[in-house]
Order: C-alpha cells, then structure tokens, then sequence
C-alpha cells in the first residue's frame, strides 16, 4: 500500500480519546503559542504587507484574520494567519526535521473551524495529528533539505496540513490520500532569502496552511493525485535529493504511527532566532547573568558547532557579520550572540533597526568565532557552548547539553504564559490575554472552536 494511503487511514481514525494526556497538554500550548505570535507578527511591517495582499486577493469570507478581524475566504485567512506566525521567527520546531510544524497546523485549523463546526476536541486531535504527520515526514532524510537551499517547514508542514484538513473536513481514507498527492505539487519553499535577508521565509508557514486545505477541497470535490507522494519515482524525495547515496527512511513517516509520537521530540522557543542558536544564547546571556560577563570586556567568544548549522547560521561571514534585516540577524551565529550580549536579553522587540546598527553589537560580532565539532549532536538535538576569553586572558566556558524549551529542557508554564502575553500585548489587554490563555486551557471542552476565535478578533 502506498504510504499517503497508510497514513491517509490512521488520520481518518484517530480521535481525541487516542491523543495521550502529554500530547493533548503539549498542543494546547502550542494553540496558544502561535495565537501569540500571529498577533505579535500580525503588528510588523511584513504582517501589514502580508494582510494588505491578503484582503486585496480575498472577497468577503467566513474565516477570520487573528487580531484584525478581517472576514476572508478560508484559505487567505489561513495563510495570512499562518504567516503572521512566523514574523518573528519564535514558532517552535521539531528537532530532527527542523519543521515548524504548529504555525501552519494551528492556522489552517482555525480558518476551517471558522467556516464549519469544529469541536475543541477535534481542533485538538487535527493540530495534533498535522504536527505528527509533518515531523514525521521531514524526518526521513534530516538535515538533507537545507543543505539544498530547501525549506523543510514550506515542504512538510503542507502534508501535515493536507490530512489535518482532510480529517476536518471528514474526507474517507482514499480522499484524503488523493489530497496527500495533490499537496505535493504545492509543498514548496527556497532559503534564497538567506542571502540577502528578505522575508519570503516567513511567508511558508502561510502558504503551507493555505496549500494543504486546497488539496483537501480539491480531493472532496474528485481531483486526483499520484499515490506515491512520497516515495515514488517523481516523488518529493526524488525530486528534491536527486542523489541516491542520500539516506531516504522512509519507513519514519509510519512506524508506530499512532503508538509513538514523533512530535514529542519538539521545541517551543524562548527566543526568536533559529532553533540551532538556542543553546548559544541561553549559554552566553549566563555568563552575563551569573560570571558577570559585559561585552567592553571579551576580546573573542569561541563556539564549536555541530557541522549540520554551518550553512544556516555560520556562513558567508559577510552576511552573518553584517546583516541586512531582523530575517538576516535572526539567523546568524554572529551577530545573535552579539546583541544578546549587549541587549542583556534577546525578546519580541529583539534585532530591531537600532541594534542592527549599533557599532558595539557589530564589533563585538566580529569577535564570535565558530568551528565545526563532528562531536556535537544533530539534527534532533540542539547542543551549544561558548567559551568567552577576556581581555585579562581569564577564560570562562557555558555549555547548554539541550536547547530549552525541548522535551529534556522544558521551557515553564510561567516562561510560555510570559511569552505569550509579551508578544499579545500589541492587540489584547490583560483581560484579553487571560481570556484567551483560559479558553486554550479548556480547549477540549469547548462544543465550538470559533469562541476561541471569536477572542481574537475583538480586540
């Protein structure tokens, strides 16, 4: 059986009451989560941009755009809300396949829910299942993608939407694997964006949610698609590591499928960079804490890095050391730990034009230094050190063994609640926020998901 088919079978059967208790209360944070930063994303310049294009390209609709309320077609609210998510780069991800995998689950969630009734229990289950779906699928050759220039989040999440919105919109198993082959020709995403740090990046999460109810609608109304997706001769794989010595498992996408969740191996994020730097900023904004570090004091910061993050967030070192935006900061090595150093913290209101200019920030980025450690983990595990000598010769080490906010590092409900209310304050009150905060806590008892959305567009 073709494996869109496999798991096209277990997402039309799974329910809420199959979801164990750990992965019901991890997507509720993730729900909450990604209403955060899509309404913190939602403020920024590119989320103005973003919504602008949206309801110029949209008529009136049913589904709804978080914080601003505008009423668009389904998919145009999914995208826009999907993302406005990733504005900040603060969605989580998972670890191994580096997807970012609630942004657009979350998004395309609401907007159906939005245009037909959707109990909170069943949001829950599809979020759930979307996220599982894409981890899974973006696992299969970890770390491959990148290096090509391909976006693994604009790639997978799109499957993980397809029969998240498929089992929304109760299409049987052969539907929804008929949906799994269409999204394929949709799941896109390039890093060209990286070079000269554009935001087209920040547009897959969007266009992921946008893509995966499309092939969903499409397959419920007859349209076809090829049933080896995924493994076929011109399939995703095939096509995008047009190398056969590339290792392809594809048995990851459905081994204990059900039984042993994938997606648990996954990272909210306490800062908003890429999830590769975690470990370094938490490492470096110690020893200011707890050594007492101050930036007038380095005369370099040593990092070993694991040789799978250089072409993300080390090289070339003129755009790393000198970047173009808040996209181009937000995954540099460099200048990240530059600023954290400086700011003393790295937030919502992080890489902002006055510290992308600061001559302090960009001399001491010019002093952070990287080497690729074959002994350091990963993908799936995000280890980091910083090993900071002063200009009296005194050398002070930090090493962060799993990136916080992981399952072995787990960020607290106090840090995640802090969180969100930091990037919500732009569009709730502190009534809003604790309003919305307590409905995703009872999420599952709610005969309506569109209350929760009706507390984000009243603001």
């Amino acid at each position: 059986m073709p494996i869109s088919s496999d798991i096209a079978r277990w997402a039309a059967r799974v329910s809420f009451d199959d979801l164990p208790p750990d992965v019901v209360q991890a997507t509720k944070r993730r729900v909450l989560d990604v209403i955060g930063l899509a309404l913190a994303g939602a403020v920024t310049p590119f989320g103005r941009s973003v919504r602008d294009a949206a309801v110029a390209l949209s008529p009136p609709g049913p589904a709804r755009v978080f914080g601003t309320g505008d009423s668009l077609a389904v998919t145009m609210a999914a995208f826009a809300n999907g993302a406005f998510s990733q504005a900040l780069e603060y969605d989580d991800t998972h670890n191994e396949s580096i997807v970012h995998m609630s942004s657009p689950s979350v998004a395309a969630a609401c907007a159906i829910a939005d245009t037909t009734r959707v109990s909170g229990r069943d949001l829950i289950a599809a979020v759930a299942l979307g996220n599982e779906i894409s981890s899974r699928a973006g696992s299969v050759s970890p770390g491959q993608f990148h290096k090509r220039g391909f976006h693994p989040s604009g790639l997978f999440a799109t499957f993980g939407v397809t029969y998240l919105a498929s089992r929304l919109l109760q299409l049987d198993p052969e539907r929804t694997a008929q949906a799994a082959g269409i999204c394929g020709s949709f799941a896109s995403g390039i890093l060209e964006c990286w070079v000269d740090g554009t935001q087209t990046k920040f547009l897959h999460p969007g266009w992921s949610a946008q893509s995966g109810i499309v092939a969903a609608f499409l397959a419920r109304a007859g349209t076809t698609g090829p049933a080896q997706v995924f493994e076929g001769r011109w399939g995703l794989f095939a096509s995008h590591l047009q190398d056969d010595a590339v290792p392809k498992d594809f048995s990851r996408l459905t081994a204990d499928l059900g039984e042993r969740w994938d997606s648990r191996n996954s990272s909210l994020k306490p800062f908003p960079a890429a999830h590769v730097l975690h470990p370094y900023i938490d490492a470096i904004l110690r020893l200011r804490r707890v050594r007492g570090v101050r930036p007038e004091d380095v005369e370099a910061i040593d990092c070993p890095v694991a040789p799978f993050i250089v072409s993300i967030v080390c090289e070339p070192a003129s755009e790393k050391l000198a970047p173009a935006s808040d996209s181009h900061g937000r995954v540099s090595l460099q200048y990240t730990l530059a600023e954290a150093l400086v700011r003393g913290s790295l937030g919502r209101h992080a890489y902002n034009d006055e510290s992308l200019r600061d001559p302090a920030i960009l001399a001491l980025g010019r002093r952070v230094r990287w080497h690729a450690d074959p002994s350091f983990p990963g993908p799936g595990r995000f280890k980091g050190a910083v090993t900071v000598t002063l200009k009296d010769g005194t050398t002070l080490t930090e090493v962060e063994d799993y990136n916080r906010g992981s399952s072995e590092n787990p960020m607290t409900e106090a840090e995640l609640r802090a969180k969100f209310d930091e990037n919500a304050e732009g569009m709730l009150d502190a009534a809003g926020r604790d309003r919305v905060a307590e409905t995703v806590d009872r999420l599952e008892t709610l005969t309506d998901a569109r209350t929760l959305v009706d507390l984000l567009v009243n603001a």
